[in-house]
Parts: C-alpha cells; structure tokens; sequence
C-alpha cells in the first residue's frame, strides 16, 4: 500500500468504528459511470459535509490491494444491489489525491510536478516493469496496459490551489486538462475519477476548464442531493438513539432542501451536537467562517439590501449562472450570492432560483459578520433595525410606521407592493436584526387562527414575545382587534412573559401627511 497509489482502507476503518451514517449508496451512482463517457464526476461541498469521507469510502472500496467486503456487507450498497456491489469491489489500483495535505508537502516544488513524481515513483515500486515516460499520461497508460485494467482515481479538495494559492491555478488545471481533457487519453487510463471540494470545476471564460467532467454542486445537485449531507430521516435516526432533541436539532442545522432529497442538514454540526447535546454553532470553528466578512463587504449595487433581506428571512433572487468558480473574479451580487450558496451560507432553491439563509446556526455568523461590515448603508440598516425593535418593545407606534414606511419606500421596486405578502416581506426585512433577540415563526397556528409573524424571545433575552398582526388598506385597530378576538397569544401559553400586540396597516390612499402606514402597539401582562 502506498500513500497515493493503493491507500488501503484505514481510513474508512476510523470512520466506521465511529458513529456512521450509511452513504455507501453513492458508490452505486459511481459505479454505473465506469467505463462509460460519464466517468469522469466532480461533487463540490460546503466544508465540514462529509466530502472527505466519501472519499475514504471509495478508497476502502475500489482499492485492490485489501479486502473491504467487512466494512461494506452490512451497509446498503450491499443490501440495495449485490450483483453491482460485488462486481466491482477491489477490483482496481486506486490513485488518491488529498491536494489540501500535498500542498502542505511541496516544498519548492511546482504541485504538478510533484504530484507526478511521487505517483511515478509509487507505480514503479508496485510494478518493476513498468516503463515510465517523461509524459506522465504516458506512464500511466503503461501501467493500465502492464495491470491489465484501468485506474480509480479519488481527487478529495480538487479545487484547493484555487481557493488558497490563485498564482498556481493555471499550470495545476493544465495538469488537469493532461489527465482529463483529452477523451482517448482519459479512457485508455482511467475507469471511473471522482473528484471533490468545494467549488465546482473552475470556468475559462463562459466554458469549464475541464469540460468533460458532470458537475453536481449546492446549486444543482441531481442525483447526488441525498448525499450532499445528513437527510432529515438521517437525523431522526441519529436523534432517537442518542436521545437528542430532533426539533432543536432541525431548528439549528437544518435549510438545505434540495430537489430528490428534501432537508438536508450539516454532518459535521449535528454529529457534534450529537456527541455534546449542546446547540450552537460549530460553523464558527470553521475557517470559512472568518472569510463571510469579506464577501458581504464588497461594493456591489444590491448586496447590501440583499444581505439585509436575506437576514430579515426574505428568500433574495439569484442568477447563478455567472459565477467564474473561483473566490476573487465577481463581477456583480449574483457572483458574491452563488458562492455564498457553494460554501454553505446559503441554501438555493432550484425551482424559485432563490436564496436563504438556512439556519439559526448560519444567521448567527451572518450576525456576528455584518456587525464587522466598515459600509455606511450596512452600518445604518443595523442601526435603523435595532432602533426598531427598541420603538416596537416600547410602544413607540408613530416611529414604528415611520420607519416601516421609509423601508416600503426604499424596496417598492424589488417588492412589488401590492398586497399582504408584500407588507409581510417588508416587516421583516425592517425588523432584520431579531436573531440577536429573538426567534421567529410565520403563520404560527394560535386560538382560533394563524398569526401573521411571531417573534419569541431567546431564553437569554429580556425582551416581551412580540405578535404582529398585518392589515392591507384597513386599520391597525382592526389588526389589534384581530389578535385578541381570534386569541392569538394563545400561541403563547405557558411562556409566562410579557406579549406586545403590533398591529400595523398599509393603507392604499396616502393620509394627510403623505404616509400609508399606521400602526398600534398595546401590551398584555
């Protein structure tokens, strides 16, 4: 066993003798592509979602050099279809690449060369035959012709020297282009290659820079939705037998919900808060986390009001289709919003071709970001938010419709104004900054009713729960009289604190003052 060539399969040994969840699954979706023009699979991720292990998972099944029928018998790529199963396990030499641990080894060495070199050197302590050329393609037909069969090859964080070291992108995607562009070559050396990072395979210009390769990323992940991450029926799983609360575990880590799997959850914070039956977020440990900063900063027209939307819970409009795959060439929001969706802060709906942020775990790193945000429109969303919820909680009812009708003004255009919906859209994009006090439900079922937005607040908070009612062209009193007729803070029973009833109208004549919007504010005890 080698350290590139034929890894063996301890690593996949750690990750069962642990807490497992079963995604050998995906090695039926690998193994219908060997040995045909869909071969080459690139799976990009968020960090910390598992990319890693599934690696390790097809390095312990593919590589010939050990026997791995004890690590997979019991797992569903056997149950679901033995014939397949069986047919290709251990049958090849597997290449392995971990390019973020390579990158750590280099040295003065260019990466390509490195990585060629210390391959060469592998197959021709494996095999004293083989002929090694100074084209490594070359070398590595040599060997598939000498073995009688063709490679695996396993790229894990493929995209590593384009996020972390931009000067070596353009010779690391030619050695690329060498393995993978050229379909003869490709074919006559590889059976199947599964690569893996986060972003998907970098663009030269409107075309990937290895074309050949099917792409499935956060933004279209077809097949591959299910093992994107920890499926709801994963987690209830999980939370059953470790006696874990599956509610606040779906509060805190759940929000991907993509096409084939419905939720999907964050592997590495729910097998945390598994182990620690402790909720906060464990993004925080993640170095993705320092750079969120940077991204919602940058001086694009609607970025900002964008982030402030996204915060207040509103799902913002992206066109994904820009995006270079890379983490300095945004041309617009769009760019900044896409890569966003591929580092998990966002979760992307497909059908709506919209955004959101999908957690409380992800809202408090958008919080603790925007707070550090230098821009002068951020700083004075923050400010005007904060002041809100202060007027609201105090029962300032004029500076609350004021502030509401200055938001309604400065987001007619995005918002269509012109229905309930769109009032709705409007308050919470006016009460954005909540999480640091509060959490909130839409639609919450109370008495003889749906409240229109409740906010609760934190164990933590001081704050009264607030219930708000919204009314188009009628009177805030009506919104008030609503409230209590239809007992919405029933909603509330057992919360034992103080409520604040927000009655708050939009009228379609303006007033003798200009304004639109009225509001009333009285208190239960």
């Amino acid at each position: 066993m080698g350290t590139y060539l034929n890894p063996g399969n301890y690593g996949f040994c750690g990750i069962r003798n642990d807490i497992y969840v079963d995604k050998s699954g995906l090695i039926r979706l690998i193994n219908d592509t060997i040995e045909t023009p869909r071969r080459l699979t690139c799976v990009s991720r968020p960090r910390r979602f598992g990319k890693s292990f599934a690696a390790q998972m097809l390095c312990a099944y593919y590589d010939k050099t050990c026997d791995s029928s004890g690590l997979f018998d019991d797992l569903e790529i056997a149950a679901d279809d033995i014939e397949c199963y069986r047919k290709y396990l251990n049958q090849f030499d597997v290449i392995y690449l971990d390019i973020t641990n390579i990158m750590g080894e280099v040295g003065d060495e260019e990466l390509p060369a490195f990585i060629k070199r210390k391959i060469t050197e592998e197959l021709s302590d494996a095999y004293p035959g083989l002929k090694a050329d100074e084209s490594f393609s070359t070398t590595l037909i040599h060997a598939a012709e000498l073995t009688g069969n063709k490679f695996v090859m396993i790229i894990d964080e493929w995209d590593a020297p384009i996020r972390e070291t931009p000067a070596v992108q353009k010779q690391y995607l030619a050695f690329l282009r060498t393995l993978f562009k050229g379909s003869g070559t490709t074919a006559r050396i590889f059976a199947a290659a599964y690569m893996t990072g986060i972003l998907p395979v970098k663009k030269d210009g409107s075309q990937s820079a290895i074309s050949d390769f099917q792409e499935f990323s956060m933004v279209c992940p077809m097949e591959f939705a299910e093992y994107a991450g920890f499926t709801e029926d994963d987690v209830r799983t999980l939370c059953v037998k470790h006696h874990r609360d599956f509610s606040l575990m779906k509060q805190w880590y759940d929000g991907y919900t993509l096409d084939r799997a419905g939720s999907v959850y964050n592997p590495n914070s729910v097998m945390k808060a598994i182990r620690s039956n402790k909720f906060y977020s464990y993004w925080t440990e993640s170095s993705a986390a320092k750079n969120l900063m940077g991204y919602i900063s940058l001086d694009f027209d609607g970025l900002s009001s964008a982030v402030a939307k996204l915060l207040g819970g509103i799902d913002v409009p992206v066109d994904t289709n820009g995006f270079a795959n890379d983490l300095i060439t945004f041309q617009n929001r769009d760019d900044v919003l896409t890569l966003l969706v591929h580092l998990g802060y966002l979760a992307y709906d497909e059908e709506s071709g919209t955004a959101h942020i999908p957690n409380e775990e992800i809202r408090l790193e958008f919080a603790r970001a925007i707070r550090e945000v230098k821009r002068d429109d951020t700083i004075r969303r923050i400010r005007e938010s904060e002041q809100l919820i202060y007027d609201t909680v105090h029962k300032n009812a004029d500076a609350v419709a004021a502030q509401i009708e200055k938001i309604h003004a400065e987001e007619t255009a995005i918002l269509y104004y012109n229905d309930e919906q769109a009032l709705r859209s409007v308050i919470k994009l006016a009460y954005f900054s909540y999480k640091d006090h509060y959490l909130k439900s839409e639609e919450l079922p109370a008495g003889d009713g749906y409240a229109d937005i409740v906010y609760f607040p934190k164990k933590a908070s001081p704050m009264p729960a607030l219930v708000i009612e919204l009314k188009w062209n009628q009177s805030a009193n009506g919104a008030i009289e609503q409230i209590r007729e239809k007992r919405y803070p029933a909603a509330l029973a057992g919360y034992g604190g103080r409520i604040v009833l927000v009655g708050i109208c939009y009228e379609k004549e303006a007033r003798k003052n200009g304004s639109r919007h009225t509001c009333m504010i009285e208190e239960i005890l």
